[in-house]
């Protein structure tokens, strides 16, 4: 019975780590679509956004090239 308990709490703590993640999608004046692992950001120094993408890599954007961002 016990196995069973920690078996459903596992699941249930995965289930939430899983639901916290917000994917968003940064769609550009172009029609581009990018896809970004965490909300994207504006950088104050420079005034661009910036953005980790699916590989886990950061960039920027300009924010006149950016029509609109979704969270997924």
């Amino acid at each position: 019975m016990k196995a069973w308990k920690l078996v459903a709490l596992g699941a249930i703590t995965m289930m939430g780590i899983v639901g916290c993640s917000n994917d968003h999608i940064i769609r550009t004046e172009d029609g581009e679509m990018i896809q970004s692992n965490e909300k994207p950001e504006i950088d104050d120094d420079t005034g661009m956004m910036e953005y980790e993408d699916e590989q886990g890599y950061d960039n920027q954007i300009k924010q006149d090239d950016v029509k609109e961002v979704i969270e997924r």
